[in-house]
Formats: C-alpha cells, structure tokens, sequence
C-alpha cells in the first residue's frame, strides 16, 4: 500500500489518497470518525479542537460499504477556514494579517524559510503543523478495520506526560480498548492520571507545554512478518520510521532491554513446547525478533517531545528585521500526548497491514484472511516438526 497527503493547517481542508487496500472489505464509516474523534481528544488540547469536528468525506474507493480495490480517496474539512480566507486562498491576493516572522525554535519555521526562501513562516507551518495528522488517522482507521478483520488489535496508552509516570505493566490490548479511552489523559492508572491532570494545568498557568511517553500494542500479528534479509525490510526497522515520522515524536523503543545494561540471558525469551504449539513466559523482545514479527503482543514505545508552541515564547529573531524577538504563540495545544497515542496507533496500523500485504498479497479481503490463517498454521507446523 502507499498514500499521500495533502491540506494546510488553516486551509479549506485536507485530503488523501490510499492506494493497494484489498477489494471487499468492509468498511464502517463510523469507526472511522470514531478515530478522528479519539484524535482530538485528550486533556490539554488547545482551542481548535472547540472549533473542528473532524469527519471524513469519502468520493472514490469505496461503493456500498466496500472498498472495491482502486484508490480510496477522502476530505477533512476545515470548519475554521471560513476566518482564514484571506490568508490562506490558493489564487487571490493574500493578507498579511498572520504573517510570521519571529520564528518558534523547535518547529519547522526557521529551516523552513532557509530551505524554501521564504520570510513568511505561514508557509512553513501551516504543512508541517500536526494538524496533517488527521488525515494519516483516516488512512490508519481504514487499516484498522483490515487489520481487525484478520484478527489483529491495536490499542494504546499513556504512560508519563512531563515528569509524572505511572507504573508500568503489560496490559492486554483488549484491556486497553476498554479502558484507556475513560482516562482524560488516556493513562491506565487513576491515580497517575489525576497528577498529570494537575501537571498540565501548571504548565498551561506558566505559559508553557508538556511532552511524555505512550505506549501502542498490537496483538494478533502472525509470525514472520518482516525479514532479516535486508536492513530495510526488518519490521522493527519499519514502525520505528513510522513512529518516528509523527510530529513531535523524538524516541522510539521496541523491547526491554534496560537501556542495554542487561545480559543476554535476562534479556531472552525462552520457548516452551506446549502440546502441538510452543509458548513463552515473557516477552521482553516486544513481539519482534530479527526484524520479524514472532507472534507475540508488539509493545512499542514513544517519546513526544514538548510542543515547541508555548503561550510564552522563546528566544528567537525576526527573520524580517534581523533582531532579536520572542517566537509568537499560534494556536496550540499544552498537552497532546494522549492525541499522539492515537495518531501512532493508526499510523502504526497502515505499517503492519502494508507488511502483511507485501508478505500475503491478495487482490480481495478473503484471500488476505486466508492467508493470514496459512501463516498462523505454519508457524505452529514449524514447531511439531510436521
């Protein structure tokens, strides 16, 4: 599979354009939404999420319900774009009226304006703005339901947002879908959420934004996808990039290995034979080993930097006047941690339902599932010997 996106922060609207999903699928318009809705959830979020309410207009791919093979194509529209006419139209004279000059460090703006020769930051922002993310939500949420039809979760949560964490345990994806979406912070301990709540307050009192850790599990995923062959087709390689392709996120660690301090034998998994299968009695690998998915939950985790927007400012210059300025605050968020789990959750769903495509291949839904259940026989084969 392969997608594009395209849209500005404040422009009419955004769009994409999802290439290689099978033919047959089901698709459920509402679950969809449900994810756009999820994304801009979250405690901490800025003003707009008061003004947007995502939903996603589909005009190509899809006919009854079903995707019919060709590209599936979509629109998000920005309900705000009625006060930024006049500064974002494509072919009429713009306005200078939200020009920026006094770049934010931390975004894209200054190397923005070095790499594109711009002395306006407007252009800069309004793509590089995570505000591109909805859009890669939709494509994920399409993914998710291929995904779900194969008999694979995917589900996240909060695990730190500034310096309160929680304590760590390996819930089980279903455990997360039921529960951490009740959390205003999406944290699975009560207790923990409630600190981040006041944690968050304080910085948006002193002007300032908060980062944190989230972490996403996939189960479900059969053995073998993925390869060692070559470096770029290691999974692990692959959702990392992915991962780390969401705005704002700096880090992204799959298994437990201690910041490297452990040994080799704390740090394997051992195999057991169990009738005719095997099992494990830890996953410390995080469902990943050689490059290649081993049956086991897929625990990724990702570290989101503060947004670089603060309601204060920083240290910056004008890039107009060449003299030193504060950055100006657009718009933004304190927090958006738990709206990130979200995102990496569906963009993490497009990665493995593009590997097991690429593993399975299939022109319909069914023959996907059916090869999805040859995988899962062979890797059980494998172990009897048969």
């Amino acid at each position: 599979m392969r997608y594009l996106t395209a849209g500005e922060s404040h422009g009419e609207a955004l769009c994409g354009i999802l290439e290689g999903v099978p033919a047959g699928l089901v698709l459920d318009e509402n679950k969809i939404n449900a994810e756009l809705n999820r994304r801009q959830s979250g405690y901490g979020r800025g003003a707009r999420m008061k003004i947007e309410t995502d939903t996603a207009h589909f005009f190509a791919g899809v006919r009854g319900g079903k995707t019919t093979g060709a590209p599936i194509a979509f629109l998000i529209k920005n309900r705000d774009w009625e006060n930024w006419t006049d500064v974002m139209s494509p072919f009429q004279e713009v306005s200078g009226r939200k020009a920026v000059s006094c770049v934010r460090p931390g975004h894209a703006d200054f190397v923005g304006c070095i790499k594109y020769g711009f002395d306006d930051a407007r252009n800069v922002l309004e793509r590089a703005s995570a505000r591109e993310t909805a859009a890669r939500t939709v494509i994920g949420a399409i993914c998710k339901q291929l995904l779900e039809s194969l008999g694979i979760q995917i589900g996240s949560h909060v695990l730190a947002i500034g310096d309160v964490e929680c304590e760590e345990k390996d819930y089980s994806v279903k455990e997360i879908i039921e529960r951490a979406d009740k959390s205003s912070t999406r944290c699975m301990d009560a207790d923990a959420a409630r600190k981040m709540e006041k944690r968050i307050d304080a910085a948006k009192s002193g002007g300032d934004s908060l980062g944190g850790r989230a972490e996403i599990v996939i189960s479900g995923v059969p053995a073998g996808i993925g390869s060692y062959v070559q470096g770029d087709r290691r999974l692990d390689g692959i959702l990392s990039g992915a991962c780390m392709s969401v705005q704002a996120i700096k880090a992204v660690e799959i298994g437990r290995y201690n910041g490297g301090r452990t040994t080799g034998i704390n740090a394997a998994d051992p195999i057991y034979p169990d009738g005719k299968s095997y099992k494990r009695t830890k996953n410390d690998a995080c469902g990943i080993e050689g490059g290649m998915s081993n049956g086991e939950d897929i625990r990724i985790r990702a570290v989101m930097k503060p947004i670089p927007t603060t309601a204060r400012g920083v240290d910056t210059v004008d890039i107009k006047t060449g003299k030193a300025a504060r950055s100006e605050n657009e718009r933004s968020d304190v927090c958006a941690v738990p709206a990130a789990a979200v995102v990496l959750e569906n963009v993490a769903a497009f990665t493995v339902a593009d590997e097991i495509l690429k593993t399975t291949g299939g022109d319909t839904a069914e023959e996907v599932r059916q090869a999805v259940e040859r995988l899962r026989d062979k890797a059980a084969s494998t172990v009897r010997g048969v």
